[in-house]
């Protein structure tokens, strides 16, 4: 099978979602709050716990429990289990793998999940909290990516990712006004979603407002930190069609595509692109869709410029032009091409990635939760303002734009018409 063949389109479906409670002081172990997440995604895919043959992973930076270990919690036996370590583009990448399982014979249904407490013990690009200081820690734990990074006093993913906008500002003329509308796009979401951590909407005063972090970017260019943990279900279509929610078929995927250099990417760059540019020739050609064909994104948002640099490199606006893309209206709810609408990660919770994979599949099956009075019968008014819908009408394909640093990157095209 070659790259981009789509002969596994609409084969799969993601058929269960579920996470804990996002906040800031869990109190819990990534063992405890994991199993929580597999059983709540498991409920809700319908499928039997004992007579399902099963695979699972999960994909950590350090602070995971492994899955072997939460499988017992949940009560389930396994037929495959593989952890990884990865962070922003291991969901997407994932899929793929668990694709891959089923198709081989190995289970019936595949579990992927991310456990973390990712505010009260391993804040990303800050020491763990045993006081044992490391040089670099987020350099280090990419590699050798940290013998090249660290002597520049690049210690943070935020320190690299500057030296990227820093460029795409030079050459392009991009702002940080223009920048600012990725927060307030995801805070209009946010604003309209029981479950995200932030709910108040800003605007782009608020955020040239905040202190600088890492200039040029502020505060509130950076994503919420919290504890909390997320899975999802995957099975073939046939099963799904049996199951109690719509179907939401996975019709494309491409994962951790790399560009050269991955370690230092900065050496062969251009610096101010991402791995999407390589990464979009598989997802779409696997999907049978193009960029026109998409009615919502999820965009990797650790950070607002994370957004914006995959939303050119997937050809969503021609390269360089993000900064007009992001702030013409078009990401917004009520826009032509929504981004993150539960708030991603700048606004909802921090979960490496999966948090917007649930969210697109709550919007293509009908089901998002958000403060229209009777959105569990699948009614919204579509009234967008703050505190009331974020559901968007009649959306038929989603993707999911995967980030690790700009080096790597992976995507994922969702659909209802099955």
């Amino acid at each position: 099978m070659t790259k981009g063949s789509g002969l596994l389109r609409n084969k799969y479906a993601i058929v269960g979602v579920g996470e804990t409670e996002y906040s800031r002081n869990s109190g819990r172990t990534t063992r405890a709050m994991g199993a929580e997440a597999i059983k709540n995604a498991i409920d809700d895919s319908g499928l039997d716990y004992d007579s399902t043959s099963w695979g699972i992973t999960c994909y950590a930076v350090g602070d995971a429990a492994s899955s072997e270990t939460i499988s017992s919690d949940v009560g389930i036996r396994l037929d495959y289990h593989a952890d990884t370590v990865g962070g922003g583009s291991s969901g997407e990448t994932l899929i793929s793998m668990a694709i891959g399982a089923i198709e081989a014979g190995t289970c019936d249904a595949f579990i992927i999940y991310r456990s973390m407490n990712g505010r009260t013990f391993r804040r990303m690009g800050a020491n763990p909290p045993s006081g044992t200081a490391r040089l670099a820690p987020w350099s280090v734990e990419h590699g050798q990516s940290g013998l090249y990074t660290s002597m520049y006093g690049i210690a943070s993913p935020l320190n690299s990712f500057a030296l990227s906008f820093v460029k795409h500002m030079q050459e392009y003329g991009t702002t940080p006004e223009q920048l600012a509308h990725v927060k307030v796009a995801h805070s209009w979401g946010a604003s309209s979603n029981p479950k995200a951590f932030y709910k108040e909407r800003v605007t782009v005063e608020d955020v040239i407002a905040s202190r600088y972090i890492a200039k040029p970017f502020h505060l509130l260019d950076c994503c919420v930190e919290t504890d909390n943990a997320v899975a999802i279900v995957i099975t073939d279509i046939a099963r799904a069609r049996d199951l109690k929610h719509p179907v939401v078929a996975i019709k494309g995927s491409g994962g951790r595509a790399s560009k050269w250099r991955p370690e230092y990417h900065f050496n062969d760059g251009p610096i101010n692109q991402v791995a999407g540019i390589y990464t979009k020739d598989a997802v779409f050609a696997n999907a049978g869709v193009g960029p026109e064909d998409i009615d919502a994104t999820g965009s990797y948002d650790a950070f607002t410029f994370t957004s914006l640099l995959q939303l050119e490199a997937y050809g969503f606006c021609p390269i360089g032009e993000g900064g007009n893309y992001v702030s013409d209206g078009t990401i917004f709810l009520g826009g032509k091409r929504p981004n993150n609408t539960s708030g991603g990660h700048l606004c909802e919770t921090y979960t490496h990635g999966i948090n917007m994979i649930i969210e697109n599949v709550r919007q293509l099956r009908g089901e998002v939760d958000d403060y229209c009075p009777n959105w569990q019968q699948g009614e919204h008014t579509y009234d967008y303002s703050a505190g009331h819908c974020r559901a968007l009408k009649s959306p038929v394909h989603t993707m999911n734009l995967g980030w690790a640093q700009p080096a790597t990157g992976s995507a994922l095209i969702l659909t209802n018409d099955v």
